[in-house]
């Protein structure tokens, strides 16, 4: 139990430096905010993309095995009779 507090405390901690860090680099000038969210969201477009291709892949493999099992079992109902 102590062990789990210790690590959500520590990841609560972690996030607000990260936090406080990040408001003041924004507040000073630091980070170009438009820019650093296109950069973000084009990357994440990126994923998106890349997601969908395997997804794509996986659904014409699975269509794939369907087909051949309906085959496989039609084959074998004809070889039954």
């Amino acid at each position: 139990m102590a062990n789990e507090f210790w690590k959500y405390g520590l990841a609560v901690g972690v996030g607000v430096v990260v936090g406080a860090v990040g408001a003041a680099l924004i507040s000073r000038g630091g980070i170009d905010l438009k820019k650093a969210a296109a950069d973000i969201m084009s990357h994440g477009m990126d994923l998106k993309d890349k997601a969908a291709t395997v997804m794509d892949t996986a659904k014409e493999n699975m269509e794939d095995i369907a087909a051949e099992a309906r085959h496989e079992q039609a084959r074998r109902k004809a070889e039954a009779r």
